[in-house]
């Protein structure tokens, strides 16, 4: 089972970075894909970043050139490097895994980032 542990969220003007981070309790070896997607209020989740176990990573089309996601295998931690945060960037952010053997999917418990204008 995987566990994961969200940090880096904050407040930050427009226009501003923040960089999350996402602490897993195995080896990213053992995992196919991380990622993050986020929740406004009265909004549907939405993907944002993956990254596979191969290194590729997708993105969000509203995020594409602002957003970079990465991960330290060493370390067991992914990261959410965003940058020219917008007002609508506002959300609850949530790391999630799919383990590889098993293909569950796991979540963290979230971190809020608000974009001031």
């Amino acid at each position: 089972q995987v566990q994961l542990v969200d940090s880096g969220g904050g407040l930050v003007q427009a226009g501003g970075s923040l960089r999350l981070s996402c602490a897993a309790s195995e080896s990213l070896r053992t995992v196919n894909v991380m990622g993050w997607s986020r929740q406004a209020p009265g909004k549907q989740r939405e993907l944002v970043a993956t990254v596979t176990n191969g290194g590729s990573t997708n993105y969000a089309n509203s995020v594409k050139g602002r957003f970079t996601i990465s991960r330290d295998i060493a370390k067991n931690e992914a990261y959410l490097q965003m940058n020219s945060l917008k007002p609508e960037d506002s959300a609850v952010y949530y790391c999630y895994a799919q383990e590889l053997l098993s293909s569950r999917w796991y979540w963290g418990q979230g971190t809020q980032v608000t974009v001031s204008s």
